[in-house]
């Protein structure tokens, strides 16, 4: 059974960095590319050497150090099909629904479109991790610069269907904002309110909120439970079709 380590680190002004290694064979993965001195710092302070990068999509903060990494490693760059045109160095390309072994490691290739049209998370079963880039955060999920709200929706709910004991990894820092309107459309969650209290704790100590347990994630992220008839109820919403229900939640977060 292939043995992880998996180290997440800040870039730019909030996105994160995430390394994964597999011990046994030595792959390195970067997921996404947003900055090249704290990916290179981090691959210097564990002694890894990068063989991969796996690019969520297109967007300059998520690929920016593509071509440096590639140049300096020759690492191979995967990124989905629906956005090659766009994603500097790409070597392979996926799709939704594909299983790819990227040196000896087991990647599930998920469509997860809404944020840009193309976008796919990656999850990897035997590290038990998903990297969901801009997808999906905690307490919160993408804005829609590309897609539409049914179509995130939809998204969404491939996410959910994994595993509850899958960590969630994302690209971005948002979990306190995520929190303040999550608790506004959803006051009386209580794993909610536990959840932001703790965010807020890791904040004032400059900790990172992330990764966070899928099971987290289901129970108190509102964008994933916009079929919940509690939710629905607190939304004023009880009937509605659910993929309304996420656009008007989505239009509140949009005002935060």
């Amino acid at each position: 059974m292939p043995s992880f380590e998996i180290r997440q680190f800040g870039c730019r002004s909030d996105n994160f960095g995430v390394l994964v290694h597999e011990c046994e064979s030595g792959t390195t993965i970067s997921i996404d590319a947003p900055m090249e001195e704290p990916i290179l710092a981090t691959l210097e302070a564990e002694g890894w050497t990068l063989t991969h990068i796996l690019t969520t999509h297109h967007h300059g903060d998520h690929v920016t150090a593509n071509e440096a990494l590639k140049a300096r490693f020759r690492a191979e760059i995967i990124g989905p099909e629906k956005e090659r045109m766009k994603i500097p160095g790409l070597d392979r390309t996926v799709s939704g629904g594909d299983t790819i072994d990227v040196g000896g490691v087991a990647v599930e290739v998920i469509d997860t479109p809404g944020h840009t049209l193309g976008e796919v998370s990656y999850h990897l079963p035997e590290a038990k991790a998903l990297f969901a880039g801009d997808a999906l955060f905690s307490l919160g999920c993408g804005r829609l610069f590309e897609g539409d709200a049914a179509m995130m929706w939809e998204s969404l709910k491939r996410l959910r269907a994994l595993p509850d004991a899958t960590m969630l990894y994302c690209g971005h820092e948002y979990t306190a904002t995520n929190a303040k309107c999550a608790l506004s459309v959803d006051p009386d969650n209580i794993a909610l309110q536990e959840r932001a209290r703790e965010v807020d704790e890791l904040r004032l100590n400059g900790k990172p909120t992330l990764p966070v347990l899928l099971e987290r994630e289901k129970k108190t992220n509102p964008f994933l439970r916009a079929d919940d008839p509690d939710l629905m109820d607190a939304m004023g919403m009880p009937d509605a079709d659910p993929a309304d229900v996420f656009a008007a939640i989505r239009k509140k977060r949009d005002q935060y």
